[in-house]
């Protein structure tokens, strides 16, 4: 990994009428041609998306979206994408075309308000218009303007960043001591990227060494070799999912142990309502529906987590009839009250908002929701284990 995950970056949602500037703006702040601008309305038809090193904010990622009042044949469809775009976003940048300010712009600074979404306002065309004094006036075709705009941006972006960013919280060194030793048992399968670890293991790698901690990182094929190699028991080890019970049945009971996507739990979401989802899988029946969302769309492998084994586990654990559903990406449904469990992936390529807005919209359902580490280790029996080093 040479780039900071995009999961970890800082989300900026660009938000406008059709034609304000939003395009040119990013255009502007990047110093690139990111989006094609034009003075035709509805240019931009997709959420353009654009990685920026915004120093000192530091790693942010652009979200240029469709226009609001938009009135082409696909007009819903792009406000649909739009307004999905909210779910991730950090901070939203209204722009303005000059001094207009009408329907389209308090529909975007209502729907901001509702979310707690911070806002920053932006006057395009401020050398045409007249504009008001609580934003930030620019004038996105000219060039020269650029260092200024940033500069007030990043004043503005200071302000308003959310705290959690500014002061992340850790992975898993705030577990244990500095100096710790910590062991990683990361399974390489089909699915394992070629010459590389997956995201949550790299992550978690860097985690403890920022820590100031020792680690260590095995197969499972090689553990117990691993603990009887070590002069001192390990003070935490970690594990994928789907060997979390190998894990639990050959680790002593006085060593703290725990899973890859349960620590992306507490990372990116709520732990413990997530706790407590799992433990409605206990009272699911015949009929009930589950929802698996995975935030990645790679393709399945035959014997897929989420969309193979994690059923299969369910099946049998609970003994009933289920009907499983599956959508990945960044689609999760409104129909939500349809069903009695959502069972979240890890997360890894998604950002703390996207995954707390979700557990949101599950909680105004009364839908309980679990993610995929948390279900397993009670589908297998372990969760209270698994559990220990965050009580």
């Amino acid at each position: 990994m040479q780039t900071a995950p995009k999961s970890l970056r800082l989300h900026i949602a660009l938000l406008g009428r059709v034609n304000a500037g939003k395009s040119s703006f990013l255009n502007l702040v990047t110093g690139q041609e990111v989006s094609i601008t034009s003075q035709l309305a509805g240019t931009t038809t997709d959420v353009v998306e654009k990685t920026q090193e915004l120093l000192p904010i530091g790693p942010v990622v652009w979200l240029d979206t469709a226009g609001f009042g938009d009135e082409t044949a696909l007009a819903d469809k792009r406000l649909e994408k739009t307004n999905r775009i909210l779910d991730k976003a950090d901070i939203a940048i209204l722009v303005c075309e000059g001094n207009h300010f009408g329907k389209e712009e308090e529909t975007i600074i209502a729907e901001c308000n509702k979310r707690k979404i911070p806002l920053i306002k932006v006057y395009n065309k401020a050398d045409l218009y007249e504009c008001p004094n609580d934003g930030i006036k620019v004038n996105a075709q000219d060039q020269s303007s650029r260092d200024r705009v940033l500069n007030e941006l990043k004043a503005e972006l200071i302000k308003l960043v959310p705290e959690d960013f500014i002061k992340a919280p850790a992975l898993l060194g705030d577990l244990v001591q500095p100096q710790s030793t910590i062991i990683l048992i990361t399974p390489i399968d089909k699915e394992a990227p070629k010459g590389r670890l997956i995201m949550p293991q790299v992550q978690a790698i860097r985690d403890a060494l920022d820590y100031n901690n020792v680690v260590l990182v095995v197969k499972e094929t090689e553990y117990e070799q691993a603990l009887q190699s070590l002069k001192n028991k390990p003070d935490l080890v970690v594990c994928d999912s789907q060997v979390v019970d190998f894990m639990v049945a050959k680790t002593p009971q006085d060593i703290k142990c725990t899973t890859f996507s349960i620590l992306f739990a507490r990372l990116k979401g709520d732990l413990l309502k997530m706790a407590e989802g799992a433990k409605e899988i206990s009272k699911l029946q015949d009929g009930d529906k589950v929802l698996i969302a995975e935030a990645c769309t790679h393709h399945a492998i035959d014997d897929d987590i989420g969309k193979v084994k994690i059923p299969n586990w369910l099946k049998k654990k609970t003994g009933k009839n289920l009907q499983i559903d599956h959508v990945s990406g960044c689609v999760f449904p409104e129909n939500l009250r349809e069903y009695k469990l959502v069972i979240q992936c890890g997360g890894c390529t998604q950002n703390r908002r996207e995954i707390l807005s979700r557990i949101h919209k599950c909680d105004q359902a009364g839908v309980a929701i679990t993610n995929y580490g948390i279900c397993i280790s009670e589908l297998k029996g372990v969760l209270d284990r698994v559990m220990t080093p965050f009580k």
